[in-house]
């Protein structure tokens, strides 16, 4: 077959390094697009971007040829240097080590997008600990509660 054609959706969630409260709304859409432009510049598709104060989602469209590993690397580095390049926070940012992917179903992008653009509403509902456990549990996904975050 000459082409390759695939259909990789990914929902990609990472936190701020000992949970802390750092992404500010004053600058919080200006480091969307940064992470947009990173992820698009390796030749993916950014479907949606959002987040609070202590994490991030991402629904990202897949390139075949891309490693996600890789891509998360390199958004999290990037944007570190961004915000720490801004000053954004007052001391040193970094991310928490270690991120959540979960494969999406074409069919379940619309609501998996509207979830993550609304993410502020969801969370004056649930903490980010109890939605990611349940992300897990959703994913069937075994884990031990005492690695899933690094606390300061």
């Amino acid at each position: 077959m000459p082409n390759t054609y695939s259909q990789i959706y990914i929902h990609v969630v990472f936190a701020v390094k000992g949970r802390r409260n750092l992404v500010d709304k004053s600058w919080r859409e200006e480091l969307y697009k940064y992470i947009t432009g990173t992820v698009q510049n390796k030749r993916n598709k950014m479907i949606s971007i959002g987040g609070i104060e202590d994490h991030i989602h991402m629904l990202i469209g897949l390139n075949p040829s891309q490693v996600l590993s890789d891509l998360v690397r390199d958004v999290k580095v990037s944007s570190t240097l961004f915000i720490n390049k801004n000053r954004f926070v007052m001391r040193g940012f970094q991310w928490q080590e270690g991120y959540g992917a979960f494969t999406i179903s074409r069919e379940d992008i619309p609501a998996v997008a509207h979830y993550i653009e609304n993410q502020e509403r969801h969370h004056k509902r649930q903490s980010f600990e109890d939605e990611y456990k349940d992300i897990l549990d959703e994913n069937g996904i075994e884990y031990e509660e005492r690695f899933l975050f690094e606390w300061l």
